[in-house]
């Protein structure tokens, strides 16, 4: 939560929102940018208590006021709330390059032990490279480990690529714990808040994307495209931000 809570409070812009749609695979929030997070469903059984919907429309809400929803222990809430909090904000493009994370995972994991948080389409070609490769995953594939086992193979990681829906499910806080400070620590997906407020918490490496023509991203979305899909339309870019720590040694790409 304490993430969250710094994220939202270094921002220093507010917008109204324009729009918002939730597609089955992304979230989007229109207000100063157009801002993706994976979409999340609630657990009815577990929120017997919590109101489907806001006391208010989106749209006589400022996305300042819709980023709250990313404290909420509904999970759908808190996908729309991250959406609000990556509507707001620009990253710093002179430290960003345009490099998917999955390059730098390959380039850098080589004969490593390396750890990914979520089952990514890259990991088949990433077991081909690493020394060792665990991927934890809450819906284990063939191959996966179960989320328990963090906690025995964070700890003796050298690159630990966390997807960014734990800022959803507010687990990033304790899965970063098990990392050791001598690791590389990214944090990757579309929901990836372009936010110096990261780094202060221990990420090296922030990867994302930025929506460059909203209105084809919007109808993709609602179409239920995902995100391998969306990249295709051209409706979007990715960007990697890189961390102090990693950037003055020259660990990784610095950007253009």
């Amino acid at each position: 939560m304490k993430i969250i809570q710094d994220l939202i409070s270094n921002i220093n812009y507010d917008a109204p929102i324009i729009e918002v749609t939730k597609g089955i695979f992304w979230t989007a929030v229109i207000s100063r940018y157009c801002g993706l997070s994976s979409t999340m469903f609630r657990d009815c059984a577990a929120d017997k208590n919590t109101a489907m919907y806001p006391e208010k429309p989106y749209t006589e809400m400022t996305a300042l006021e819709l980023s709250q929803f990313a404290l909420a222990s509904d999970i759908a809430r808190a996908s729309v709330g991250l959406a609000a909090i990556n509507s707001l904000l620009e990253p710093d493009y002179s430290r960003c390059t345009e490099v998917n994370a999955s390059d730098i995972l390959l380039e850098y994991g080589k004969n490593k032990n390396v750890s990914v948080i979520g089952h990514f389409p890259f990991t088949d070609d990433l077991k081909k490279t690493t020394k060792n490769l665990w991927v934890i995953e809450k819906w284990q594939r063939p191959g996966d480990y179960p989320e328990v086992d963090a906690q025995k193979f964070l700890p003796i990681s050298d690159i630990v690529a966390i997807s960014s829906t734990t800022l959803i499910n507010h687990t990033l806080t304790d899965l970063l714990k098990l990392c050791p400070n001598t690791a590389i620590k990214m944090l990757l997906g579309p929901t990836t808040p372009f936010s110096e407020v990261l780094f202060e918490h221990g990420i090296d490496i922030v990867s994302g994307s930025r929506v460059l023509d909203k209105e084809k991203a919007l109808k993709h979305i609602r179409e239920g495209a995902n995100f391998r899909q969306l990249k295709r339309t051209g409706a979007i870019k990715l960007l990697t931000m890189i961390g102090e720590r990693l950037s003055s040694k020259g660990v990784v790409p610095h950007g253009e």
